[in-house]
């Protein structure tokens, strides 16, 4: 079997008030779904969660779809009262995040 290689592997890491994933790969419109169902699952798993950390140093290309998929997290995180956190930005998502305005509507603290 082939895989893709760029298709998103997620790695998550938890702490007692905190959880950490690791974005392996490009968020497109064929992976963008898996990022936001994982977030979700954590947000839902863990009500005392106040830390959302997605890591992306190891993030390829980020398409529209992408940044929906962050936006949405960004929404549920804020409805859940859960800081988010993009740590560790590889400069092409810093360049559209900044296009689109949408950095500090995603990182904005509580």
């Amino acid at each position: 079997m082939t895989t893709h290689p760029h298709h998103l592997q997620l790695t998550t890491a938890e702490t007692q008030d905190s959880v950490r994933i690791e974005l392996h790969g490009d968020l497109d419109y064929d992976n963008a779904d898996r990022l936001v169902q994982e977030a979700t699952a954590q947000l839902a798993a863990r009500p005392a969660l106040t830390d959302l950390h997605l890591h992306c140093a190891d993030l390829g290309m980020v398409d529209s779809m992408g940044l929906c998929a962050l936006l949405m997290i960004g929404r549920r995180t804020a409805a859940a009262g859960v800081l988010l956190h993009l740590d560790d930005r590889p400069a092409q998502l810093d360049r559209l995040l900044d296009l689109t305005g949408t950095l500090d509507h995603l990182t904005a603290p509580l």
